[in-house]
């Protein structure tokens, strides 16, 4: 990619090269096969971050979310159905406060997570925080905004993108993004402490064993962990 400055220094134009838009396509055309997969089951899924947004790089994952509370059995029988293999299996609970959710790794680069308790608004706009994309925006090769972890505005262009910083501009970037601000918020408190202590701790973390479901594992954590237990109420 090749920048330029624009718009005062506060503002940076990205001018995507070939390999970028081949990168950008390849990883879009991956990500549809498997929403196409869930689809096909009554499975409706998103993908979101830079897959989203466009910008992605040779290390950028592909982060697909099913945002509903749902059995996973049906989820891991889809995927099996459909010859994806499942890689492994984990737990993530980033505080107390937020949901456990479920996440299984295709591959090394390609994770399907989906909630095991219900979704708080903050949780479902911290999505579009970063961008997301249905399997229809994907086929009409649309590109979202959203924000990266550097705290960067990503707008796409037909040529790339723009990109500026959204410190000092919360309530600007909460509009562009249709969420509450307190959501931008919390989001910059959070990606700023990851940035200065370099640490990305959550509150739990459990791989779990390929023939062990996520509702058992789950029940487990809580029976152990008031936290836990509070949150499934």
């Amino acid at each position: 990619m090749k920048t330029k400055p624009k718009r005062k220094e506060k503002y940076k134009e990205v001018f995507y090269e070939k390999d970028q838009w081949t990168l950008l396509s390849n990883l879009r055309e991956k990500t549809k096969k498997i929403l196409l997969a869930l689809e096909n089951f009554n499975l409706n899924a998103f993908v979101h971050g830079s897959v989203a947004r466009g910008n992605v790089t040779e290390i950028s994952d592909i982060d697909i979310v099913i945002p509903e509370k749902i059995p996973s059995f049906q989820v891991e029988s889809t995927l099996k159905r459909t010859n994806l293999d499942i890689k492994n299996k984990y737990m993530v609970q980033a505080t107390p406060k937020h949901s456990m959710k479920a996440y299984i790794e295709i591959d090394s680069m390609t994770t399907i997570s989906f909630p095991l308790m219900k979704l708080r608004k903050v949780e479902r706009e911290f999505y579009s925080f970063g961008g997301k994309v249905n399997l229809t925006n994907l086929i009409s090769r649309i590109r979202v905004c959203g924000v990266d972890k550097n705290l960067m505005m990503i707008e796409p262009t037909k040529t790339g993108h723009i990109e500026q910083s959204i410190i000092g501009l919360e309530n600007y970037a909460a509009k562009m993004l249709g969420i509450s601000t307190q959501t931008v918020l919390d989001r910059v408190n959070t990606l700023k402490k990851r940035k200065k202590s370099g640490r990305t701790g959550v509150f739990i973390k459990k791989q779990i064993s390929s023939t062990q479901t996520f509702e058992m594992a789950l029940l487990k954590i809580a029976h152990k962990n008031p936290a836990v237990r509070r949150r499934m109420n």
